[in-house]
Parts: C-alpha cells; sequence; structure tokens
C-alpha cells in the first residue's frame, strides 16, 4: 500500500481502475519464536555490509526507508515474486506458478519498537526498557520479508515462500532487483484461495461446454453473451470435495439486456443445473440437467442505476450537502503513520483482511504515549444459507480465506464513498500470474461530524455547555460476487474506537416454480426469492492495554449484571450489581453474548491502576450479534467452528492468524484453527492477549431489499474503562459555529424569571 496524494477538495478522488505492472503475491506470516529486546539488539547491532560485487553487479545494502509494519510496495512485491520465480527448479516449473498472494511478513514486536523508538518518527525512546549505562541504540533493522502463497497449476501443489527484500542490484536504470529465498514448504491437502482470473476462465468453459448450451436453449436463452456464471468455492460436504482436487460449483444467471452495462443479471437465477468444474485443468468434471424450473420473467423493478436508465425518476429535492473544513484537516499523516486528536497509529493492508490497524495508542498528558492495541483487522467472514434445497444449502462463503477482502476492494469514488477532506492510500498486490495491480484510492481516512459528544445545561442558571464529536474513520469497500462490504474503524475524541461493518449489495436469489413459494426465504417478485442467511465476521484484535512491546500483562474479565436476591440487603427489591469473573484459561474464556444481563468483556493490565487504585483497562461492549442458525452437524461448522461462540480469547502466537485456519477452502480438517488452538487450555490469568470476537447479522430478505439493499450496519465498540482517570472529552474546545454565535450577539442561553427559565 502506498500513500496517494492528499486531496485539498472536501470530497474524494475519481475511480480509477486496477493498474497492472510486471509480477507479484499475497498471504499471512512465518513466524520464529518471540525472543526479548536485547536479543534482537545484539542480533542486528553489526556494522552494514561493505558492497559486494557478484558477476559485476555492484551490490549496495538497501537503505532503511520502509517502516517494518509499512504495507509492501509495488516494487517489493515484483522483487518476491522474481525471486521466487527464479528459484524454481525448471522451466515447466516456473511456468507453473500462480501467485496466489504477497504479504509482509511482520516482524516480532520488539523490531516495531526498535523502529518507532530510533528510526521513524516521531521517536519514542520510552518504548523499550531501560537498561544499565542507557540504551544500546542499533545501527540498523532487520530486512523486510515477504511470504508468497504459490499454486503450482501443473501439479495442482500448495507452497509457502519467505523471501527476504535486502539487497537492490545497483546498475542501470534496467537494472534488475533480487531478493534472497529464505525458506520453501509445500502445504499438503489444501486449496488455496480462488482468483478473479480463474473465475473468469471457468465461466468461458461452461459457457462453451455443449450441454450447457443446450440446456439454455431449453430455457429460451439463445444469446449466451446474456449468461453470468458465477464460480463458487466447492466448501466441504463428503470426501468428493477432498482438496486432490481444485473445484468450483458455479451459480448460473442471465440478464435481460445485452446493451445495458449496468443490467442486473441477479435478477433471473437459471435454476436445476448441476455443474461441476475443475479448476486446475479447466473443465467440465459433472454436468446435470436436473430440473426444468422456468426462467423468472423480467422484472421492471430489477434495475438500481439513476433515472431513466432505471425505468424510473430521480428525486428532485436533494439539496446540495457539502462537507468543508477551511484550515484542512485535524490529523497528521506521515507515510502510514497517522496523528489525530491524541491517536496515533499505522495503517497498514493485506489481500486477505483488508485494511489493518497497527500499533495504537494514545498520548495522555504527562502519562505519555499509552498503549491500547498491537494490531486489528477483520480476519475472515462466513454468509451460510438457511435454504435447505439445492444449491442453496452449499452456499456458505468463505469471502476472506477463500477469496480475500483486500484482493476485491474498490477504488473509492469522489463525493460518494467518503466526504470531507480526504487522505487516501493505494493498496498494491499481486494478480495470479505475478503481476502488481494497484487499487488507487483503496483507503480512505477522514473525519466526521458525530453528533454531541457531551452537554448539560444547569436549569438553575440556563448556562450550557455542549461540544460536538468529531470522529477520524479509516475504511475500504470490496465487492464478493453480489455483496459489498464495508469495514470501518471510528476514532473517537473521548478515546473510544468503534468497529462496523457496512452490508449492501444485491441478493442472491433462487428462482420458484409457477405457484410455488418456500418459507426458507421472501417472495421479491414473479418467480424469485431470496433465501433466509446469516453474515458473520470475525474481528482479531491483538490488545496492549498499557503494555509495551514484549510485555504480557493483560487478562480479561467479564462482567455481567446480577440482580441482589431480596433480604436484608435489598429490602426494596431495587439491587442489582455488576459482577466480575477472571476468565483464567482459554476453555473458560469461549463466551457469548448476553444482553439480558449486559455483558461485556474488559481486557485489563494487571501492573497499572488509575487516581481510584483500580486496575485499567478498555472493555469490549457488543453490538447487535447472533449465532449460527444451524444444527451442530451442519456441514460448513465444520470448517466454521469458530461461529459457535461470539467471543475466543487467546495467549498471542505469531502463527495464529486465521480462526478457521490459513486455507479454507475446501478443507476437510474438523475445526481447524481457533477451535483447536484452545484445547491446549493456555493461562490467560496474565498475558499478551488476543480477543476474537465474531459478529454477525440473520437477513431475512424484505421487498425494500430489492433491486439493492440499503446498508445495515452492525459492529461493537473497544471503550475505556478506568484507563483515565476522568473523561478524555472534557478538553475538547467548543464547536466555532457557537462561537460565532456569540461574537455576533445571538442568544446562546434563555433568561431567568423568579428562577425559571423564561419561554421564549
Amino acid at each position: 500500500m502506498a500513500t496517494a496524494q492528499e486531496k485539498t477538495t472536501p470530497c474524494c478522488a475519481p475511480q480509477q481502475p486496477h493498474k497492472t505492472a510486471p509480477i507479484s503475491s499475497s498471504s499471512s506470516s512465518q513466524q520464529p519464536p518471540r525472543s526479548s529486546v536485547s536479543t534482537f539488539i545484539s542480533a542486528i547491532d553489526s556494522p552494514p555490509k561493505p558492497a559486494s560485487t557478484t558477476k559485476g553487479i555492484t551490490v549496495m545494502v538497501k537503505a532503511q526507508t520502509s517502516h517494518p509494519l509499512d504495507p509492501l510496495s509495488a516494487a517489493e512485491i515484483s522483487v518476491a515474486v522474481a525471486t521466487v520465480r527464479a528459484a524454481g527448479a525448471t522451466p515447466e516449473v516456473r511456468d507453473s506458478m500462480r501467485f496466489i498472494g504477497v504479504d509482509l511478513v511482520e516482524p516480532e514486536k520488539q523490531v516495531v519498537a526498535l523502529a518507532d523508538a530510533y528510526f521513524f518518527p516521531p521517536f519514542q525512546p520510552s518504548l523499550l526498557p531501560r537498561t544499565k549505562g542507557g540504551p544500546m541504540i542499533p545501527t540498523k533493522l532487520p530486512p523486510r520479508k515477504a511470504r508468497l502463497v504459490v499454486y503450482n497449476k501443473k501439479s495442482n501443489e500448495t507452497s509457502i515462500w519467505i523471501v527476504e527484500l535486502r539487497e537492490v542490484h545497483a546498475t542501470t536504470r534496467g537494472g534488475h532487483h533480487r531478493g534472497k529465498v529464505v525458506s520453501s514448504t509445500v502445504v499438503p491437502d489444501v486449496q488455496p484461495p480462488m482468483d478473479a482470473v480463474e473465475y473468469a476462465e471457468c465461466e468461458a468453459v461452461v459457457k462453451d461446454f455443449p450441454p450447457f448450451r443446450e440446456a439454455m436453449k431449453k430455457r429460451g436463452i439463445e444469446d449466451l453473451d446474456l449468461v453470468m456464471v458465477d464460480p463458487w468455492c466447492a466448501g466441504y460436504h463428503s470426501e468428493v470435495d477432498a482438496p486432490s482436487r481444485r473445484l468450483a460449483k458455479p451459480l448460473i444467471f442471465c440478464r435481460t439486456e445485452s446493451d445495458c452495462p449496468m443490467e442486473n443479471g441477479y435478477a433471473r437465477p437459471v435454476e436445476g443445473i448441476h455443474v461441476l468444474v475443475d479448476m486446475q485443468n479447466m473443465v467440465v468434471l459433472e454436468f446435470e440437467d436436473r430440473k426444468l424450473v422456468p426462467l423468472p420473467p423480467a422484472d421492471p423493478l430489477r434495475n438500481y442505476t439513476s433515472g431513466e436508465t432505471r425505468g424510473g425518476v430521480d428525486r428532485s429535492d436533494v439539496k446540495p450537502l457539502q462537507i468543508v473544513q477551511p484550515e484542512g484537516p485535524s490529523f497528521r499523516v506521515n507515510g502510514h503513520f497517522i496523528e489525530w486528536q491524541k491517536w496515533n497509529f499505522r495503517i497498514g493492508f493485506t489481500p486477505r483482511e483488508g485494511l489493518v490497524i497497527h500499533s495504537v495508542a494514545y498520548i495522555d498528558g504527562n502519562r505519555g504515549r499509552r498503549p491500547v492495541a498491537h494490531r486489528l483487522s477483520f480476519v475472515e467472514m462466513v454468509v451460510p444459507y438457511g435454504d435447505p434445497n439445492d444449491p442453496h444449502y452449499r452456499k456458505n462463503a468463505f469471502d476472506a480465506g477463500e477469496d480475500g477482502l483486500g484482493k476485491n476492494a474498490h477504488s473509492l469514488k469522489r463525493g460518494c464513498d467518503c466526504l470531507g477532506y480526504i487522505k487516501y492510500f493505494d493498496a498494491h498486490f499481486t494478480n495470479f500470474y505475478g503481476g502488481v495491480e494497484t487499487i488507487e484510492n483503496c483507503v480512505c481516512l477522514h473525519e466526521e461530524d458525530h453528533g454531541i459528544l457531551w452537554k448539560h445545561q444547569d436549569w438553575r442558571t440556563g448556562l450550557a455547555e455542549v461540544r460536538r464529536s468529531r470522529r477520524l474513520t479509516v475504511s475500504f469497500i470490496c465487492t464478493v460476487a453480489n455483496y459489498e462490504y464495508g469495514f470501518y474503524w471510528h476514532f473517537y475524541q473521548d478515546g473510544k474506537i468503534e468497529a462496523e461493518v457496512k452490508l449492501t449489495g444485491i441478493l442472491s436469489l433462487g428462482a420458484l416454480q409457477p405457484g410455488e413459494t418456500r418459507k426458507y426465504g421472501t417472495t421479491i417478485a414473479p418467480g424469485l426469492y431470496a433465501p433466509v442467511h446469516q453474515h458473520f465476521f470475525v474481528a482479531r484484535m491483538d490488545m496492549a492495554v498499557d503494555c509495551k512491546p514484549g510485555e504480557a500483562f493483560n487478562q480479561v474479565i467479564e462482567m455481567n449484571v446480577k440482580v441482589e436476591e431480596p433480604g436484608d440487603n435489598n429490602v426494596h427489591n431495587n439491587a442489582f450489581y455488576a459482577e466480575e469473573k477472571l476468565l483464567k484459561s482459554e476453555l473458560e474464556a469461549m463466551r457469548d453474548c448476553d444482553p439480558l444481563s449486559a455483558r461485556h468483556w474488559i481486557v485489563r493490565n494487571t501492573r497499572t491502576v488509575n487516581r481510584t487504585g483500580h486496575l485499567t483497562g478498555y472493555k469490549l461492549v457488543p453490538g447487535s450479534n447472533c449465532l449460527p442458525l444451524a444444527g451442530s452437524e451442519a456441514k460448513f461448522l465444520r470448517r466454521a467452528a469458530f461461529l459457535k461462540h461470539n467471543l475466543w480469547v487467546t495467549p498471542y502466537a505469531r502463527d495464529e492468524m486465521h480462526p478457521g485456519g490459513e486455507f479454507p477452502n475446501q478443507n476437510p480438517r474438523v475445526g481447524e484453527g481457533l477451535a483447536t488452538w484452545v484445547k491446549q487450555n493456555r493461562s490467560l490469568e496474565e498475558a499478551d492477549i488476543v480477543l476474537w470476537y465474531v459478529f454477525g447479522i440473520t437477513h431475512i430478505p424484505r421487498l425494500e431489499d430489492w433491486p439493492v439493499m440499503p446498508v445495515e450496519r452492525i459492529g461493537f465498540m473497544l471503550m475505556p474503562h478506568g484507563f483515565f482517570n476522568c473523561s478524555p472529552a472534557v478538553d475538547v474546545p467548543p464547536n466555532q459555529s457557537d462561537l460565532d454565535d456569540k461574537e455576533h450577539g445571538l442568544p446562546t442561553k434563555p433568561p431567568i424569571q423568579n428562577g425559571l427559565i423564561a419561554k421564549l
């Protein structure tokens, strides 16, 4: 990800297509055991190597220009891909390489601390522990590394490569870059995520298959250009879905008009056809025309474009709304480092997760920089459907692990996706063949007005104080087939952090026989119904409440409100109180939401207290939530056992990143990932805590969700709980418009008559 030019106009940048340059890839990180800060200092505090010569090429040590947590640049991705390709044993192996993803190998937390202490502004030596005789300042940081997931199309093997991005060969302008392969490992019995290139090839193969063309003719479809083939990963329902083959089971749709680029093709599902495609060899393995379901008639309300192109008229009474910041924004940006209203953090981006927030901290007066979290991201999402009929029973997409949220992100559009004074960040990733693609304006950073922050009026004097709430929002939006998802992290002036997901897009529909209805969905047009389904998201929060890198002084408390039993302590039968429970181990910390007891969870520092002597903390406050509405033997729960609870807590481990395992596509292993890790039942009483919060929404479609679904919002809050000695919002200044009113003599409070507020 690279920073885009800061915009000085009060709106977003225009949408840009993906740009393709030569070679690249993506995934999560390979991780050695944890080490102390001193170990890292001694390991890297050696003089830089002098320039050397290899085959007449001068090799110079690359200057430290990228922070250890900066996303890989386009050049680094190219280096990583070229290095892996060059390491292929034979030309055949090299030609068969397909690049699923290239990620930064995120370094140990102590390396990040060294970088923030001495190498990158704002230079924070306090991050490192004090040592006798003063700190040992290293001369350089370890080289950055990339981790590549590579699929061999010929052998059907998946491998993981680690490449060191240390040296730059400087010869001429056309000189080449080379990295160093640190390791390569073949991962057996897995299938990596699918790629857009494969989806396009699959559609072409199916549409060219003679039995398929004949089936379309039986349904009155002569123009195959109208047909849409949406490949869906096969999931895992039985041994026939085993990862020894790379499989897709497409869904079929048919547009009504060929000359409309925004025609809603999802309005006409083609049902009764079973197709199984070998994605490795791009051949149709199975085809069966099982049932002739009539093609739904063209719905006149199917399209969602503006005005006449939709066949309707747009509203004419919407007046312009402009967000103006004449003095610019209140945030400051240095590379990927953000400072705003006492908050500071770093922005990252991966092809799988999309937006990542690193090193979140709050500057708290004379207490200085106080860490809150080391890493925040959305690591997985699952969409199970509730219709037991074919093909809907097998619709249970893992949109992060099977596709990639980051790789499906948008270039954000001027004036629509974001408003105000915007700072954009571009994102870089690899395509299937190793080329580097850039999504311009992929991540949006801007301020928003958020209503009232706080207010009080003294009824005796009529004097009032009110403050507007402003929040800093970091976001990106992605499309996975028919659905859109917006992912947002909001930072508030009172110390809160809000995680929010916005769901919109188009419903995935089914076709009905004449006169047929189904209780597993909503009929939204003649011959059309929308099945019930759920959306689940998993937020992984590597917490660090008042903990410096390398410290493990956090624990998790569950809070439940209890009603006091009648008796001497509750003679008026009105008493209730909050009861604390320490979650001592992983198995104890598998918890569910309970709104009836106002249940929430607090991450506390075991060694830092506030002015009342209580431990400082941040609490996770659930929003609306649900659990899977499926039987315990549901097939999708084999791969998504992490959905069985709303909260999981683990001690930090570098290789524990994906709650369903790294490769959920066609995964035959039951409960891989989070549900298996917690069986170790590791202690949480004083640890480096990672929260895994699972939150979801049950969607019972309405007619009002058609043809495009208005945004639905779900999420949760991280709120300070005894972290500050008083409200951090009390020093927020009045809004400028209030001051302007006073300057112009406008009334700011009602007059007083006989101790009562007079009516104006």
